[in-house]
């Protein structure tokens, strides 16, 4: 049996509030952790996590002028990245428009 092609895969999680982010566990970090749930059950795929976090906690989904994103993107082209996971195709982003580009 040939081995997989190891797959480096990068989470990203986006609130557009601010609202509860101070929490010990917030909605980051359950976007995160199912996320990271997904990723596990592929491993047979060759997915396997990165360590760095992409999140963007209380910035509007409507733009992609977010720090993590912009980040993510760059990593992304920088050959670092081969796969992303978000919670929900509302978190990547808000604009049909953008989400085209991306």
């Amino acid at each position: 049996m040939s081995e997989n092609k190891k797959l480096r895969c990068a989470i990203y999680t986006r609130k557009s509030s601010e609202e509860g982010l101070d929490q010990a566990f917030n909605s980051l970090d359950a976007q995160r952790e199912a996320c990271a749930a997904y990723i596990a059950s592929q491993a047979s795929l060759g997915w396997r996590l990165v360590p760095e976090y992409y999140d963007d906690g209380g910035i509007s989904g409507g733009t992609l002028e977010r720090p993590s994103i912009q980040r993510l993107l760059q990593h992304i082209k920088d050959g670092k990245i081969d796969v992303v996971v978000v919670y929900k195709i509302d978190r990547l982003t808000r604009s049909l428009t953008d989400f085209a580009k991306l």
